[in-house]
């Protein structure tokens, strides 16, 4: 035998040997640990469009399109139970919503028709179950958004009225001491859809999309809005938008969609928007929760061209930390959910993500953070928190408390919570106890119901105790 033919027979024998290797050793399994885990998927009765974390730990939603002439219904994540609830007196499909100080939802405009907003508005208290009608709005509202200001007021902005277009461009101010209405008749805007309105640290409202062009908005007396920096991509229409510690962060959206992210810091002196790492694919019709150890997960959405493409869905999960600004991609679920579906963190820490268009089922992820070990625990803690003071709370696990976070209820649709906010809190260790800085001020942390979590040194997350921050005079 020639060297030639020899050295050939070895390449193919070791290229062989190489491949049964490559077939006896199969790529490792991720574990939970690594990537999380999904829950079974629920059947639910109607598709949860709209989804609020309520103050006593339960889940009311709210469906699509004619649904919303029926009972929203509320879900126990303890029990896994779904019941009804008491109907507002109309439909209140493609509402804005978010929470007063003393935790009621404030509901505002509702559903007659594709394009055409109602005016009504109401409230809806978690600890009776009751509706309370409002004085009803200057004009119809269909898709508009509410942003709780620093004296648990709230602004509602935009909304269709009568047809495509046709944008509510007058303000209102919700005035939680008198439940009447102030029009800011020097803040007129044509404003799209639930636009991505956030309280910042100066006490004005950023406007950080969808739309490139961003703004601030004085909401004293009747209103002004002036100039703010314009973010980078352009148009991010069903692209989610989160705010934590002050910094603002735009995640995908637009048509094609982008995997683009940018992030602009509101307590800089001179704010400007940054890319940071992009998303592993790029999605549309996506959602963003916070989560307690105070990274960013993203959940479902497509990644094809078009209003909410189907056929090319997201199912994989990925989370952003915001410290070392990398993407971890997590485990798939297995249902499509895009335009209409909705995702919100849980007291135990887990994401629920439910909802699509005519998608009538649940779903919950456990993050990988759930599978490291033992959870630091609560022992006690103060109900009601006043701004700019220091509260002392016990936990056996001080020593190995690393990070602690409030989270402001979930209040969410069509791909962005209009209430989530997060605060990192500072502390100091003592024997059994920790004793916190809470928020400085309500710009920071506008009144109302909050989760505080404790995150250990292994990043697990405590189960998050419900406090209500108070208005400082």
């Amino acid at each position: 035998m020639s060297m030639r033919s020899f050295s050939t027979r070895a390449r193919v024998c070791a290229l062989w040997l190489v491949g049964c290797a490559t077939l006896a050793w199969p790529a490792r399994a991720q574990t939970p640990a690594e990537v999380g885990q999904w829950s079974g998927i629920m059947s639910w009765p109607i598709s949860a469009t709209h989804t609020h974390l309520l103050p006593t730990g339960k889940v009311m939603f709210i469906g699509e399109f004619g649904e919303g002439d029926t009972p929203p219904r509320l879900w126990d994540p303890a029990t896994n139970g779904i019941s009804s609830l008491p109907w507002p007196g109309y439909n209140s499909f493609c509402a804005g919503h978010s929470y007063l100080a003393d935790g009621r939802l404030l509901v505002t405009g509702g559903h007659i028709e594709s394009h055409v907003g109602l005016e009504d508005a109401s409230l809806f208290d978690p600890f009776t179950s009751g509706w309370t009608r409002l004085p009803d709005m200057n004009d119809g509202r269909w898709y508009p958004t509410n942003t709780t200001l620093s004296n648990g007021d709230v602004m509602v902005t935009s909304g269709e009225t009568v047809g495509t277009g046709i944008m509510n461009e007058l303000p209102q101010r919700y005035l939680a001491a008198t439940g009447t209405w102030r029009d800011m008749t020097t803040a007129r805007l044509k404003l799209p859809y639930y636009p991505r309105l956030f309280l910042a640290p100066n006490g004005r409202l950023f406007l950080a999309g969808p739309s490139r062009t961003c703004r601030f908005m004085d909401p004293n007396g009747t209103g002004a809005w002036s100039s703010a920096p314009s973010s980078n991509f352009g148009s991010r229409s069903y692209g989610p938008a989160v705010i934590l510690d002050g910094k603002v962060v735009i995640i995908g959206g637009g048509d094609p969609p982008t995997a683009t992210v940018e992030q602009i810091d509101l307590t800089a002196t001179t704010p400007v928007w940054r890319y940071m790492a992009p998303m592993s694919t790029p999605r549309r019709q996506h959602n963003a929760t916070l989560l307690p150890d105070g990274t960013v997960l993203v959940m479902g959405g497509s990644k094809g061209s078009g209003f909410d493409n189907k056929n090319a869905p997201v199912f994989l999960a990925e989370v952003w930390n915001p410290t070392t600004n990398v993407w971890t991609r997590l485990s798939s679920n297995r249902v499509y959910r895009g335009y209409h579906s909705t995702s919100l963190l849980l007291p135990d820490g887990r994401v629920l993500s439910a909802g699509g268009r005519n998608v009538r089922s649940a779903e919950v992820f456990s993050p990988p953070y759930l599978f490291k070990g033992a959870r630091p625990t609560v022992s006690s803690a103060p109900d009601v928190v006043t701004p700019g003071t220091t509260f002392t709370l016990s936990t056996p696990d001080a020593a190995r408390v690393t990070k602690v976070t409030l989270i402001a209820l979930g209040s969410v649709t069509h791909a962005f919570d209009q209430n989530q906010r997060l605060v990192t809190l500072g502390f100091t260790r003592g024997s059994g106890v920790l004793t916190l800085s809470a928020p400085a001020n309500n710009n920071v942390a506008p009144p109302g119901y909050y989760q505080l979590f404790l995150v250990n040194d292994a990043g697990v997350p405590s189960i998050g105790r419900m406090v209500r921050i108070t208005t400082t005079p």
